[in-house]
């Protein structure tokens, strides 16, 4: 049965939604339940594919695979290997918090949002699972249709309907270059096969013409500057949970489709446009810290610090060395917990006052001691104090980069300095000072429910600095296999 457990996670969330569809939409309360419970039900299983996976084995395992196109090579091939592993697991650990964070805040559409929430898990697992070019491309495209749902109905304010058409535009336009480069590498290969297009031969010219095709697309998806100017108007207007899911999986997508197409089918490209990277990053590191000191939107905060964390990924991704790749996706992963958690942070803040503007706030230590706690853990995450996870990735993307260009990890390590002035402001400004009474004096700390999604977040963060080999183990031989079989 093991060997149907990836098309289980990705069918078993349509199904739910299926049967959500068939709930009287009065029966709201029903309908939250069981898209919870299914959730925790292929969080379950992700759980069995990290028990069964052979830490030892290099190639893909649970490999599925049925003829999706007749008379074609496109197939529904799945299977996953040590690097789409964590991402999967971070998913669907991630999709109930949701649920849990949308119960009291989400009251109007309730159907419309849950069966939303399921159908981007599906895509969002399948872009993680699948092994066909092709269908990669279906799924990184699909998902945009749910998350254009959860930002244009459900966001907060009323620029909620721009920010999901400027998400939506931007995402598409840089998808279509990706497309036209995969219609050219399958009429070379013949096949969508991501296994057989590894030993694809491409001349070193049409290298670079693709890898710049897939550029665009994944950029967009990461964000990197200059192409990021859809992310801070998706955030804020999105909800919670849609902040949520965004910054904690979708922003790895492109990062994830770096790893897996540009750098591992085309190195001389990725090896040629290094330095290219490694300014764009530098820049992207530093121009997002130093706009972060200058927002008073606290989720608006929270996402140029985003983009600041996924200038060091690209920066590890394209060292083009075991070490650094492995810190980059070390670092994806504890951004996706760190970046969750801080969203969750202002979610809650959000519902008690209805307003992100970080000049409401201060001296919040007196009135809800356990939030303060929760907001300083999360805190100390996104500044990478040594016992987090954050502190793991990072040192291991420079010790990584540090092999490949001293000038650019020396700059991206100055650079840290700017991120914990960011989030040092943050912290201070919301947490300690004085009491505005005004706003904040009859706060409730946190519910139960609040306890439940934030704990297992804070949990993360300190388990994965204090035992980041946990994580590291499973992917080095597939880390490896990818520079072989890219290099």
């Amino acid at each position: 049965m093991i060997v149907y457990l990836l098309p289980f996670l990705l069918l078993f969330p349509v199904f739910s939604a299926m049967c959500v569809a068939l709930v009287p939409r009065h029966n709201t309360h029903t309908i939250r339940v069981l898209s919870f419970v299914s959730s925790l039900i292929v969080f379950i299983a992700s759980l069995t594919a990290l028990v069964a996976f052979d830490n030892k084995c290099e190639h893909f395992q649970f490999v599925t695979k049925i003829d999706w196109v007749y008379g074609s090579n496109v197939s529904f091939y799945l299977g996953i290997d040590g690097i789409s592993l964590f991402f999967i697991l971070l998913t669907t650990f991630l999709v109930p918090l949701c649920f849990l964070s949308g119960w009291k805040s989400v009251t109007k559409y309730v159907k419309e949002y849950c069966i939303s929430f399921l159908l981007l898990e599906t895509c969002v697992l399948g872009v993680f699972c699948t092994l066909d070019f092709l269908v990669f491309y279906f799924f990184f495209e699909a998902l945009l249709l749910p998350m254009f749902a959860l930002i244009g109905v459900f966001g907060a304010r009323s620029r909620k309907i721009k920010a999901a058409y400027q998400f939506f535009l931007y995402t598409l336009l840089g998808s279509l270059l990706m497309l036209l480069a995969l219609l050219v590498l399958y009429l070379q290969a013949g096949t969508s096969d991501y296994q057989v297009l590894l030993s694809l031969e491409i001349s070193n010219r049409k290298q670079l013409l693709l890898w710049l095709a897939l550029f665009v697309a994944f950029a967009v998806k990461v964000p990197l500057i200059p192409l990021h100017i859809w992310l801070p108007e998706a955030h804020v207007e999105a909800p919670t949970s849609g902040s949520v899911i965004l910054a904690g999986v979708l922003l790895k997508l492109g990062a994830y489709g770096f790893l897996r197409f540009s750098i591992a089918l085309f190195p001389f490209a990725s090896e040629y446009f290094g330095p290219f990277i490694y300014v764009l990053c530098a820049v992207n590191i530093v121009y997002a810290s130093l706009t972060a000191l200058r927002m008073v939107d606290l989720k608006k905060i929270i996402a140029y610090s985003s983009i600041a964390h996924i200038g060091f990924v690209i920066i590890g991704l394209f060292s083009l060395n075991v070490q650094g790749i492995e810190g980059a996706l070390l670092l994806m992963l504890s951004h996706g917990v760190v970046a969750s958690g801080l969203f969750l942070c202002v979610g809650v803040l959000y519902d008690r006052t209805h307003t992100r503007l970080i000049h409401y706030y201060g001296g919040l230590v007196l009135t809800i001691p356990l939030f303060a706690f929760s907001f300083l853990v999360l805190i100390i995450g996104n500044i990478s104090v040594p016992g987090t996870s954050s502190f793991v990735g990072e040192s291991i993307v420079l010790f990584g980069m540090l092999q490949t260009s001293t000038p650019i990890a020396v700059v991206s390590a100055g650079s840290i300095v700017l991120g914990t002035a960011y989030s040092l402001w943050l912290y201070n400004r919301v947490v300690l000072g004085s009491l505005k009474r005004k706003y904040t004096l009859f706060f409730a700390d946190l519910s139960r429910r609040e306890c439940s999604i934030l704990f297992p977040i804070l949990f993360l963060t300190l388990f994965m600095g204090l035992c980041p080999g946990l994580f590291l183990k499973p992917m080095h031989l597939s880390v490896a296999k990818a520079l072989r079989g890219g290099i």
